[in-house]
This record gives structure tokens, C-alpha cells and sequence, in this order.
């Protein structure tokens, strides 16, 4: 049988996420033939705010999508610090400046939605969109991955990424894990002992006079409650905690009722505005709890098969840099592809180069941020006090980090600070 040296790739993305479709964007700008297979029965555009950092606004800017993306900002002016009085402690305004680490609140606020479908509309017309479906099996051959999905169809491609989050069923079975939804250290996920945090919107009529500003509140017992306004009529609400309770750890992944109860139970008395937060959860049709943790892979690739974002190394929420990983590694692995599968290389040596070099130039960069995350670590450990007394000497440093105007979030907590060169590939930005 000849070398195939046709350098049109037949690639399937399984996730229609952010990494995803990014990674999307860039291949089937160079021409490759892309399809994108998501579980959701459409586009999924729920989900709360993500921010761009660092390397990531690189990214867009060169994606050509800034001005795109500016359009769909999240409204959101800075981060407060209150006590159980609603009392304002502290105050971080979001970094407008164009120079320098952003604060917590970046110049570059978007909600999960605008973005997905920012990306889904800049790629929709040279990519193939299947939604209603995911991965049932695969199988790794000489010359490609054969993959059959859920709804019965089988096909060959010369590569299989995926891209379907922390809770990856392609690493699942690209490490022999099978494919349930259970993740543990054996798949490269590795939690953060008690740490958890919910997400859900409620139904919150603006005031006269307040500004759309996010406000975090630590109780007793290391819980925090964060609220962050995107709409007059609509409020942000995530739980954050650190907490043994078995009935939490118990509750079957998705059986939201159960989570909610448990949550609910965790948060009884915690004060401040907890009561109506709790009574509004109960009602909440977005409700996710994710049990906060970390992906660490030895390698990101097997054969034609290849993971990006939260599948292949999840940094956690804490980091600030989820969704700038994903956007820069569907940016790397792009451009490696771009670099190595060219006419007169066959398929089988361009790729494996192009995954080689992937995991080289991009490790380093997750590396770094990874780096120090455990349970014990930062917002975990000593940040997030158990006692009244402490949360007030936390809130009291806060106050004065705020007017001394020091960048606490983006020098101490946030990873934006990565030391690496975000690589020039012509052969995907010449297109």
C-alpha cells in the first residue's frame, strides 16, 4: 500500500466547547477537514463568566476575533470584599490599563455562552457541527482511529481530539479507564480533598444606583458565597467551600437535587445573604457542582489520539487560567499541525512529530501553572479561614492590600504570570 502523503487531515473533535472550537477555528482555517461532535442536543451556551489572561488575549488578538469578542464583554467593574453586614472591606477594580497582570476582574470578562457560540459562528461554515451524540468506542489502527459513536455510525480519521472537559470519556478510554463517568487518580484527575463549588443563576433585580460589581463573603467553617452581576435582572452565584461532608461526597455526579440538599445543609446559618441564596437555589434549572481538582497526564497523546483543555490538564478554577489553557493549546496544537503535516511528509510520521512537539512546547506552560495547586494551597489553605476571627483579619489585610493598590490576585493567587514565548506559527496565521 502507497504512503499517504495527502496533507488534508480528517480530524473529530469530541466537545463542542471552548477548546473545542477554537481548535476548530484554526484547523479548518488551514483546510483540514473538520468535524465537531458534541453530547448537548445544540450548541450549549450556559454557563457563568471566564476571563481571557495573559498569553490567551495574544491568542484572540490573533485569532482576528478581539474586536468580536469586545462586543460581547461582560459589564463587570471590579471585585469587592464584604462582611457578614454586607459592609464593603475591600476593593479591587478591574486593571483597564492594557499593561501589567490583570486583577481578579480582567479587561477580558465574557460569559461561557458568548463565547462558545463567538467561536462556533467563526468556524460553523468550514466545520462540520454534529450535536446529539458522543464517542461510544474507538480503536487506535496503523493508519488512523476508528470511532464509533453513540447513535450507531462508524468512520475512520486520522486523528481524534479530545476536548470534552474534566471529566474526559476520551481519556477515560484512551488510558483503558472505560468510558463511565466516575474520575479519579486513575484517569489523571486529581481532586482537591472537600473542595467543591456550584454554579447556578438567580433571578436579581438590579437596584438604583449599584454598579456591576462581584462580591465575595467567607463564613465561618471555610464557605464563601460569590455573586457577580452580568444583567440587570440576573446574578451570578457561586458556593465555595472546603468541607468533609459525606453526604456531599456521596451524592451521585448530576443528581442535582441531592447536591443541592447536601449544599444546602453545608450553608445553613452561614449568614449575610445566605438565606435568600438558598431559598433561589432551590429553584435553579443551571445548577452544576463540580468537585474542584486537577488533570495530570504523563502524556496528553496515544496514537492518533490526542487530548486539549480541562481533558488533558485542568488547572482548576483557583488558577484563573482554565479558559486561557485552552485557548492557547488549541492555539499550540493547531500550529504544530500546521508545522509538521505538510505535502510530501506522510500522515502518520507528520502527526506524530506534531503531537510530540505539542506536548514539548506546551507543557512548560502548564507546568507553571499547576504548579503549587493542592489542598492545602492558597485560597484552601490559610486564605480561607475556618474562624470569625480569622476571616476578620483576612478581611482586615484585604482592606489594606486594596489601598495600598497591590495586585493580590494577580501577583499572589492567579497564574497569569507564565514565563514562556507564545510561539509564531506562520502556517496557520499566514492563512
Amino acid at each position: 500500500m502507497p504512503t499517504r502523503t495527502m496533507p488534508r487531515l480528517k480530524v473529530l473533535i469530541s466537545g463542542g466547547g471552548i477548546a473545542g472550537t477554537a481548535l476548530a477555528f484554526w484547523l479548518s482555517k488551514i483546510g483540514h477537514d473538520v468535524t465537531v461532535i458534541e453530547w448537548f442536543p445544540a450548541l450549549r451556551t450556559t454557563g457563568l463568566q471566564l476571563d481571557l489572561r495573559g498569553h490567551g488575549i495574544e491568542v484572540m488578538k490573533r485569532m482576528g476575533l478581539e474586536q468580536a469578542f469586545r462586543e460581547r464583554i461582560a459589564p463587570e467593574q471590579g471585585l469587592q470584599v464584604v462582611n457578614s453586614s454586607g459592609k464593603r472591606k475591600a476593593f479591587f477594580p478591574a486593571n483597564r490599563s492594557g499593561k501589567g497582570l490583570q486583577t481578579f476582574t480582567t479587561d477580558w470578562e465574557i460569559m461561557r455562552g458568548d463565547l462558545c457560540r463567538l467561536m462556533y459562528d467563526h468556524s460553523k461554515d468550514r466545520t462540520k457541527y454534529v450535536f446529539g451524540t458522543s464517542i461510544e468506542s474507538f480503536k487506535d489502527k496503523d493508519d488512523g482511529v476508528e470511532v464509533t459513536l453513540k447513535d450507531g455510525r462508524t468512520d475512520r480519521y486520522d486523528l481524534l481530539v479530545g476536548a470534552d472537559g474534566i471529566g474526559s470519556r476520551t481519556r477515560r478510554m484512551m488510558l483503558g479507564c472505560g468510558k463511565n463517568d466516575k474520575v479519579d487518580r486513575a484517569d489523571g484527575f486529581h481532586p482537591l480533598r472537600g473542595v467543591y463549588i456550584a454554579y447556578f443563576t438567580l433571578p436579581w433585580q438590579v437596584k438604583e444606583g449599584e454598579e456591576y460589581i462581584a462580591t465575595i463573603y467567607t463564613a465561618p467553617g471555610r464557605r464563601a458565597i460569590m455573586m457577580r452581576r452580568h444583567k440587570p435582572d440576573k446574578v451570578q452565584v457561586y458556593l465555595i467551600c472546603k468541607n468533609d461532608s459525606e453526604r456531599l461526597k456521596n451524592a451521585p455526579r448530576g443528581d442535582v437535587k441531592e447536591e443541592k440538599a447536601a449544599l444546602a445543609e453545608i450553608y445553613q446559618g452561614a449568614g449575610w445573604r445566605t438565606d435568600e441564596i438558598l431559598k433561589g437555589m432551590k429553584d435553579a434549572d443551571d445548577f452544576y457542582l463540580e468537585h474542584m481538582g486537577l488533570v495530570k497526564l504523563d502524556s496528553w497523546s496515544r496514537g492518533h489520539v490526542t487530548l486539549l483543555g480541562d481533558a488533558a490538564y485542568c488547572p482548576s478554577a483557583s488558577t484563573g487560567m482554565g479558559t486561557t489553557s485552552a485557548i492557547v493549546g488549541a492555539y499550540v496544537l493547531a500550529g504544530e499541525i500546521g508545522r509538521h503535516c505538510k505535502e510530501g511528509v506522510a500522515t502518520k510520521e507528520g502527526l506524530a512529530t506534531a503531537l510530540k512537539a505539542y506536548e514539548e512546547k506546551f507543557r512548560s506552560f502548564v507546568d507553571q501553572v499547576q504548579y503549587g495547586i493542592s489542598d492545602d494551597s492558597g485560597a484552601w489553605g490559610s486564605m480561607m479561614p475556618s474562624t470569625a476571627f480569622g476571616i476578620s483579619v483576612m478581611n482586615f489585610l484585604m482592606g489594606l492590600v486594596a489601598l495600598l493598590r497591590l495586585n493580590v490576585f494577580g501577583q499572589w493567587f492567579l497564574k497569569e504570570g507564565v514565563k514562556w514565548d507564545l510561539p509564531e506559527y506562520k502556517e496557520i496565521l499566514g492563512k
